[in-house]
């Protein structure tokens, strides 16, 4: 179960909602990251984009994500048990 820490961005676009996280949560099944995460960075940078799971499967492909994709938990730790580190991440835009 990873940590999480809202973006700088999340802080400041929703100060009453993602302040109070500025430190982290740590993992477990109250975090909003799920089961696992992969952090997507480019070369040395973090984009801060997350593919991660989700303790609420209702909310996939709803407005309330901050970049990041998100999975039902089983798919995430599949996913991440099969990814090597420095995998690359294809990004497409489907019109």
């Amino acid at each position: 179960w990873p940590s999480w820490t809202p973006t700088p961005d999340m802080i400041e676009r929703e100060p009453e909602r993602y302040e109070q996280f500025a430190d982290g949560v740590p993992g477990g099944p109250e975090n909003p990251l799920g089961a696992r995460a992969l952090y997507l960075y480019s070369g040395n940078r973090d984009t801060y984009l997350r593919i991660h799971g989700t303790n609420a499967p209702r909310t996939i492909g709803s407005a309330v994500s901050n970049g990041c994709a998100r999975l039902v938990n089983d798919y995430v730790i599949d996913l991440y048990a099969r990814t090597r580190l420095n995998s690359q991440v294809y990004l497409y835009n489907r019109v």
